[in-house]
């Protein structure tokens, strides 16, 4: 599984919404909470501008693999797009759109 991942556009989009995810999760959890209870702000300031390169990078790899797999903007890509800007949603992105997408294949 791990192999398709990487070979498929849609396989590296999956594999990125985890990564947004799992960097909000810390940074929410780990980094913020360290920052105000602990008076550690180095990895939230590490962190962060990781966190948002990854959402950019989802975003665009969102439309282009909505693009490369003609999926109808209203159906998939405006479903895709909206849910990863809440919080958490690249996790519900990734089961309930793109592993059956990608299961179907």
């Amino acid at each position: 599984m791990l192999s398709q991942i990487f070979k498929t556009q849609l396989g590296r989009l999956r594999l990125l919404s985890y990564l947004e995810g799992i960097s909000l999760l810390i940074l929410v959890f780990i980094a913020v909470p360290l920052k105000y209870w602990g008076q550690q702000p180095m990895l939230v300031k590490a962190l962060g501008p990781i966190h948002g390169m990854l959402f950019l990078w989802f975003i665009i790899s969102t439309l282009s693999v909505g693009i490369e797999r003609h999926w109808r903007f209203r159906q998939t890509t405006w479903k895709v797009l909206l849910a990863c800007l809440i919080p958490f949603g690249t996790f519900y992105i990734d089961r309930r759109i793109l592993k059956p997408i990608m299961e179907a294949e």
